[in-house]
């Protein structure tokens, strides 16, 4: 068979087919050639006998009747699609055409047919005519088909979805007596057309879609030969016993209807191999489907089930099993008997325990839990995978069950909040804590002396304004809420709420000055560690601000005397809470310094209490932001459904009054934050909806509509993303308890909240989970009594286990366990560091400490303590230090007399930097990709303190090399955005992470200038610069057009890095984009986006070009906004 893939071709039939190019300007001939002998040109060759011809994708507006005549008795296969057909070709160009067999008309603009024309084509066995305006009314008429379509007697596919069909005439299909399949999906229909029942050899029907469907007729039961059966989104109640008759079923999709049961008979499907009732409205698992024992898939996601039946088992031949988002408690004991089992899906549910022999499903790949209050195994064990939970299970067996309550308990908020103090306090016991308490009485009785209750407020340089009259019309009261129960409080979604404007809070957006000796973070000059460090940004949502989102400068609070003072960077604590209970908790204090954003979120997890601390007596409503609502978001973007208690703390330096009105204050206001940010994902979520009830040919039309290109995967994934962002708020304990360190009473009953919350069962699933005792066992030996290293070797650990009973066959997933759950480090997949466990965890944060510390001061005292050092040397640690704080880059042997006295040898120090390096906070600049350095001093990058700005990349991603000549070249850029908060440390752990994808590179504080080879690539971050902008990261690089899949090459690899830090973020949200290359040729400060979800598409075939709405319609080259090849998983999905 001779196939042509290009009209314009070469040969014989490029030259016969020279009608196709449409009009074109008469040649102007050079002065003095001679003329032609004939303005005629010569006939075209005779062309070769032609099977199949593709003219897809070649702006066709109607197709040459002499290409017809001349093709027409050889040709078998003819496609048109994506072209601008409006109709079929003339009944005069058809008739030439008679042996055709295959004809594609699909992605064109055919709005009828003329029924005359298409009985010329006789002998075709294959019409599509998807995605037309089919039945679109151009004057008022109802959309139909003729019935010149029946006159199609050997026709075996007919496709005809994605149309404005209403009607399909019992007349138009009499005649397709040969029709095996027939998709009619996503059109109008109203009822099942009851000429499809006629078509006795149909084998599949496809009708999803058509949403006013509502019923099927009991002679459905005629389609004896039906073998799939698509019924998705089409309203559907109640299913007919007729469709119980289908005996030759072997495919059925009933997702997306309203069903609530299955009829009685639905059994006698004996052949049925695929079945999806997800979406729908099952409360008890169907009966029926257990005598169904050919079944291999079946999907039951996202209904009301709570029960799953004992005789699952009898699926003997189930492969794919999904039943996430129902509301399943328990799993029957014979589920681990379905021994075909490859994908399991159980997200979404209420299971906390895993039947006994669950490991013996070897054979799932394909295995998701999370969203489950797993306690047997632990989460932790569960995420791994199956062969983790046959470990665990074999180990349970083995060796006696052991609980042993303990939970996480993370104290956060800013500094000088009263963290430490409140920390110290909450963990001594009651003797200790009359005695402490009776001496810091008299500190501060002492201290009170020379200072005045209370704090310094600082004035403000311009008194607030009153509100504007459009302000006050819009103003919405805030509704008090009522005291509620240490549960949680769903009064945080309070409907009674109104949306805040940025215009009603304008009277809070006056800058504040800084005070005499005091510095943005509202510390004394002396104790502020970085003047540069920068306030938490205000959070943005569709143009709106929140209440309470301009930061203020903290007042300053002298430290009293007898006082602890702040901690310094992260602290760790084992504390005993209730040793009759036997309650524990392993307490981590956070630093409210920006200096150590890089690694607090490394102490973030689900599973733990999380208590954020508020100095009552500096909080003002307007810095509420700064205070509360950033790490709210903070958290909530780590942790999605974290467990928060607010506590109030310094309550002793307020009034009474003082102390109610700023507790509702803040109570008040995450009300207001929470409604703002619940409301505007449920606006971003409803506008996904729209899309997906629209047809994808319009969502492909122009760029002008929302989601362009989208596929329906892709916008079902980003809605699947919203509905676990509304789903997963975070838990906000209420009201917030004030405390006052000095009142035993208070600190008694904050204890006693404290453990009340732990050891509820339906908050806290995790404090009551079960593990084999040889794995407690192992725990308590690595840390009771506490090793003095830093680390053990593998073997070192390994003979630890044997004293618990494990073999070392048994030891990696103990040691497995204990590093999900925070216990200690186990990098089992690095190929250096799997041979080391990290086990003393408050020594490996004192070395964490260590690079987050901006005073030179402190450094100094580190480098010089216990050494003797000349002037010089002095003076050359100096120079060490001040590059450090603003280059971050320190030379190997200094790193090593920073960390002294914890490591002791040079083998030490080089572990140190790999598990640094593994943990995003530097990198080595002159290491070699293959050798040793041979001697070579090793300097190493730290890129959370890199100061220094980088003009020449701006310039260079503006499209002007370093001398301001512009390139000939496209410019390729992704851009993230980050409406709600973008992770702090996030671009200084990219910054790392992309180092072994670049050369050459050159960092700046907010931007990296690198190669990938040969190709440039530009990395930066772009904070908002105003409440309407998010925060952005972009990866840009530039080629010219026929080599710009070199710029793809060079990027992709940076976004596949960055979409795998995202992944530790699963509550945050954010969208990716990528940007109009001719917008940016331009210089437009505001280029059109296209949607990032296109990344992960493959690029429409036929297309070549696509509209820019930015600059009159311009066409922008598809290479441009599509990749080579997609990439696996769209960047904007979690």
């Amino acid at each position: 068979m001779a196939e042509t893939e290009r009209a314009d071709g070469d040969g014989a039939l490029g030259a016969g087919l020279w009608k196709l190019r449409g009009p074109s300007e008469p040649e102007e001939r050079l002065e003095g050639e001679p003329k032609a002998a004939s303005e005629n040109p010569p006939p075209p060759p005779p062309l070769p006998p032609v099977e199949t011809l593709n003219l897809s994708g070649r702006g066709l507006e109607e197709l040459p009747e002499g290409l017809c005549v001349a093709l027409g008795p050889s040709l078998r296969v003819l496609s048109l699609r994506r072209n601008r057909l409006s109709g079929l070709p003339s009944a005069s160009s058809l008739r030439h055409l008679a042996h055709l067999a295959e004809l594609d008309l699909s992605h064109n603009r055919v709005r009828s047919l003329e029924g005359r024309a298409l009985g010329l084509l006789g002998a075709l066995r294959k019409l599509n005519l998807s995605h037309n305006h089919l039945g679109g009314p151009p004057e008022g008429t109802v959309g139909t088909l003729p019935e010149g379509l029946g006159a199609l007697w050997h026709l075996e596919e007919l496709d005809l979805s994605f149309n404005r069909l209403s009607r399909l005439p019992r007349e138009a299909l009499a005649g397709l007596r040969c029709l095996r399949a027939l998709d009619v999906d996503h059109n109008r229909l109203p009822a099942f057309p009851s000429g499809v029942l006629e078509l006795g050899a149909l084998e599949e029907l496809d009708c999803s879609g058509n949403r006013l469907l509502r019923a099927l007729p009991e002679g459905i039961a005629s389609l004896r030969r039906l073998k799939v059966l698509w019924l998705s989104g089409t309203g559907l109640a109640a299913l007919p016993e007729g469709l119980c008759q289908l005996g030759a079923l072997e495919s059925l999709m009933l997702d997306g209807n309203g069903l609530k049961a299955l009829p009685a008979g639905f059994g006698s499907l004996q052949r049925l191999k695929t079945l999806n009732l997800s979406s729908n409205l099952l409360a008890d698992f169907p009966a029926a489907i257990l005598a169904l024992s050919s079944l291999e898939e079946l999907y039951l996601s996202r209904n009301q089930l709570t029960v799953l039946p004992s005789g699952l088992c009898r699926l003997h031949q189930l492969r794919t099993l999904w039943l996430d988002n129902n509301r399943i408690r328990y799993l029957p004991d014979s589920i681990v008997q379905l021994g075909q089992l490859e994908e399991l899906v159980l997200q979404g549910n209420q299971v906390a325990i895993l039947p006994e022999g669950f490991g013996q499903l070897s054979r799932v790949s394909l295995w998701k839990i999370k969203d489950n209050p797993l306690i047997q195994p632990p989460y932790e064990v569960c995420m791994k995978g199956i062969p983790y939970i046959a470990a665990y299970q074999k180990e349970l067996a083995h060796s006696q069950p052991a609980l042993k309550p303990r939970l996480k308990l993370v104290l956060m908020g800013l500094k000088n909040a009263g963290k430490t103090l409140l920390r110290k306090c909450l963990m001594e016991d009651e003797e200790e804590e009359e005695q402490s308490t009776s001496s810091l009485m008299a500190a501060r009785k002492e201290s009170g002396k020379t200072r005045t209750r209370g704090c310094f407020i600082p004035p403000l340089r311009d008194p607030p304004q009153a509100r504007s009259s459009k302000a006050m019309l819009n103003h919405h009261p805030i509704v008090e809420q009522p005291e509620a129960s240490p549960l949680l409080s769903p009064s945080l979604k309070c409907p009674h709420l109104g949306l805040l404007f940025a215009e009603q809070w304008d009277t809070l957006s006056n800058p504040f000055p800084k005070v005499v000796g005091q510095t943005k973070g509202g510390c004394s000059a002396a104790e502020q560690q970085d003047d540069d460090a920068p306030l938490s940004p205000p959070p943005k949502l569709n143009g709106e601000i929140h209440l309470g989102y301009y930061p203020l400068p903290q007042p300053l609070v002298s430290h009293t005397a007898g006082l602890p003072r702040g901690s310094k960077g992260i602290e760790v604590a084992d504390w005993t809470a209730d040793a009759k209970r036997g309650l524990t908790f392993i307490v981590y204090e956070l630093a409210g310094d920006p200096s150590y954003d890089v690694i607090q979120p490394f102490f973030l997890s689900p599973g733990a209490l999380y208590v954020l601390v508020v100095n009552l007596s500096t909080y003002v409503p307007q810095c509420f932001y700064p205070s509360v609502g950033h790490f709210l978001h903070w958290l909530g973007a780590k942790v999605p459904h974290a467990v928060v208690c607010m506590v109030g703390t310094h309550a002793d330096l307020c009034a009474e009054r003082e102390v109610e009105e700023k507790c509702l204050d803040i109570h008040r206001q995450i009300a207001w934050q929470e409604k703002c940010d619940y409301e505007g994902l449920q606006t971003l979520a409803q506008q996904v909806d729209e899309a997906l009830g629209q047809d994808f040919d319009l969502r492909c039309s122009s760029p002008h509509v929302a989601f362009y290109g989208v596929s329906d995967k892709n916008l079902r994934r980003k809605k699947a993303q919203f509905q676990y962002l509304l789903n997963h708020r975070p838990q906000i304990l209420s009201p917030v308890l004030p405390v006052s360190c000095w009142d035993c009473f208070q600190v008694r009953r904050l204890r006693e909240k404290l453990l009340s919350v732990a050891e509820h069962r339906d908050i806290f699933p995790n404090l009551h989970r079960v593990l084999p005792r040889s794995w407690q066992m192992l725990e308590e030996l690595h840390f009771q009594p506490r090793a003095q290293q830093l680390w053990l070797t593998w073997w070192d650990s390994a003979r630890l286990g044997l004293q618990a009973g494990l073999t070392e066959d048994r030891l990696q997933s103990a040691l497995s366990y204990l590093h999900e759950s925070g216990k200690l480090l186990y990098f089992e997949e690095h190929l250096t560091l799997r041979e080391y466990v990290f086990h003393n965890l408050p020594r490996l944060i004192d070395i964490l400490n260590v690079f987050c510390q901006r005073d030179a001061t402190v450094l100094l005292q580190k480098l010089l303590s216990n050494t003797h050092v000349d002037e010089l040397k002095v003076a050359q640690l100096h120079h060490y230090v001040e590059g450090f704080l603003l280059h971050g880059l320190l030379p190997a042997h200094v790193i090593r007399l920073l960390l002294k006295p914890h490591i002791q040898s040079r083998e030490d120090l080089q572990l140190i930097l790999e598990l640094l390096e593994k943990m995003g906070l530097c990198y080595c600049v002159n290491k070699p990709k293959s050798k040793p350095l041979n001697g070579a001093t090793a300097w190493y990058k730290f890129p959370c303190y890199v100061k220094n700005e980088m003009p020449h990349a701006e310039a260079w991603i503006n499209g002007t090399n370093l001398g301001g000549q512009s390139f000939v070249a496209e410019q390729l850029q992704i851009e993230y955005s980050f409406p709600f908060i973008f992770p702090p440390g996030l671009f200084a752990r990219y910054s790392v992470q992309i180092n072994s994808h670049v050369v050459q590179r050159s960092d700046g504080k907010y931007q990296i200038y690198a190669y990938r080879g040969k190709v440039p690539v530009v990395v930066s971050y772009r904070p908002a610069k105003g409440t309407q902008q998010p925060d952005t990261l972009s990866i840009a690089s530039h080629a010219s057009l026929p080599n710009i899949w070199t710029a793809w090459q060079a990027i992709t690899p940076l976004v596949e890095e960055l979409n795998v830090l995202l992944q530790e973020w699963p509550g945050l949200y954010y969208t990716v984009h990528v940007l109009c290359s001719k917008c940016l040729k331009r210089g437009s400060p505001h280029p059109h986006t296209f949607p990032g979800e296109l990344l992960s598409q493959p690029r429409p075939e036929g297309v070549t070009e696509i509209i820019c709405p930015k600059n009159g319609n311009e066409r922008v080259n598809v290479a441009l906004v599509y990749p080579p090849t997609p990439t696996v998983i769209s960047p904007c999905s979690k």
